[in-house]
């Protein structure tokens, strides 16, 4: 199982950003909602990688949030309620977002589990191995999301939204030149992210299993 525990980043400073990151991830398949558990905090269950890397996207391309992702056991059965939640998974989520707050002016993003039996090449305890690596993969695409200019978000909005995904179609509707979709799309680094999505979500897989 998942659990998400995200914080706001300087959130004594100014505006209460849960309302509207809630509201962001309102669409996405969970276990249990995530909710307010304390202060500027937001906390959820799930039990689906991508899912996982979706809620870690919309957090960092929002830019105001720390990301704690724990992967483990927990106490069932689930309460209704994240912030009743116990077990392993709550715990690694808590110190997840304890570490991504210390990341400085890195990608503020923290992937923990627990310790599985058995090895792995290279010295690698099971579990946490694969959990480190899922957190270097969604570090390295997080910066590629929180880089994007306003115009690069607004043709890849675009192009999500679109049936038919074809570049003609996105320049169409946006106004402007097949050209410019196709040169913002290269800069986005749009097909890397889809890649090391699916990366992501196949070790936050072994990580959990």
């Amino acid at each position: 199982m998942f659990v998400m525990t995200i914080d706001q980043r300087g959130s004594r400073k100014g505006a209460d950003l849960v309302p509207e990151l809630l509201s962001t991830l309102r669409d996405v398949p969970v276990v249990r909602p995530f909710e307010r558990s304390v202060g500027d905090e937001i906390q959820g269950v799930l039990d689906d990688p991508r899912s996982v890397v979706e809620v870690s996207m919309r957090a960092l391309r929002a830019g105001h949030w720390y990301v704690g992702i724990g992967i483990g056991g927990v106490d069932l059965p689930l309460p209704a309620s994240p912030r009743e939640g116990a077990g392993a998974a709550f715990v690694l989520a808590r110190q997840a977002v304890d570490k991504a707050k210390k990341a400085g002016e890195r990608v503020p993003l923290s992937v923990q589990a627990a310790v599985a039996k058995g090895a792995m090449p290279g010295g690698l305890e099971p579990g946490r191995g694969h959990a480190a690596a899922a957190g270097a993969v969604l570090v390295l695409v997080g910066d590629l999301v929180r880089r994007r200019t306003g115009a690069e978000w607004r043709v890849l909005d675009a192009l999500d939204r679109a049936e038919s995904r074809r570049q003609v179609d996105v320049a169409k509707a946006l106004g402007i030149s097949p050209q410019a979709v196709s040169k913002a799309i290269l800069r986005s680094g749009w097909q890397e992210e889809r890649g090391g999505r699916a990366a992501a979500e196949l070790l936050l897989g072994h990580a959990d299993r």
